[in-house]
């Protein structure tokens, strides 16, 4: 019953998926409007990442594997992710003081200016590549592992409308965090659990593996 359960939630999470890339694909085909969106400005944007830089780099490729790369971000993601942070449903003790006195224009604003930066791939460990492209373009069936490629896309650069994050070049360490995170339930900023669902399922080494393969992405 357990497989079945599983299963079910692995064809839940791929039709999710589906339903979302056709819906974006309609909305940028009828250039929906942007009324009630609030535009960000790239060049505002980089005039205030200053405090940014300090971790992230100033064109947001940071030096440290704990700190994520932000630079060529979905930049609805990273909308989400300033606001939740700022907002305290996402917590972070060190991102929460940074952010806590933007206003929704900054917030837009350092999107647009990240999201237009070009992300520096990384170094992948060439033993752990084969496992992790496995994972990455194909899951795994026998845990009811959907592939990451479904929802991140073949090349790792996300989905924008859907908010769903760019993986490509991103640090191993801090995919691992994340992963981590989310399996054992610490981050809980996915949408119907997705994520949640997803690492939970990954061991261990499944997890290190498609760290190593997203970072070589390009």
């Amino acid at each position: 019953m357990a497989v079945s359960r599983a299963r079910g939630r692995f064809s839940v999470i791929w039709l999710v998926c589906l339903l979302v890339g056709t819906l974006t694909n309609v909305a940028q085909a009828s250039e929906v409007s942007t009324d009630g969106i609030l535009m960000g400005d790239a060049d505002s944007g980089k005039a205030k990442s200053q405090a940014c830089a300090a971790c992230h780099g100033a064109d947001g490729n940071s030096a440290v594997g704990i700190w994520p790369k932000i630079a060529g971000q979905s930049e609805n993601y990273l909308r989400a992710q300033i606001t939740a942070f700022r907002d305290g449903t996402r917590s972070d003790p060190s991102m929460q003081p940074m952010v806590s006195g933007l206003s929704d224009q900054d917030v837009a604003d350092l999107a647009a200016y990240f999201s237009g930066q070009v992300v520096v791939s990384g170094q992948a460990d060439p033993q752990l590549v084969q496992l992790g492209a496995l994972v990455y373009r194909g899951g795994n069936s026998e845990t009811a592992v959907p592939a990451c490629s479904g929802c991140h896309l073949p090349d790792g650069s996300g989905n924008n409308q859907a908010a769903w994050p760019a993986l490509k070049g991103q640090h191993p360490e801090y995919v691992e965090k994340q992963l981590q995170a989310y399996a054992s339930g610490t981050r809980a900023t996915d949408p119907a659990s997705m994520m949640r669902e997803v690492a939970q399922r990954l061991s261990d080494q499944e997890i290190k593996a498609v760290a190593q393969f997203i970072t070589g992405l390009q």
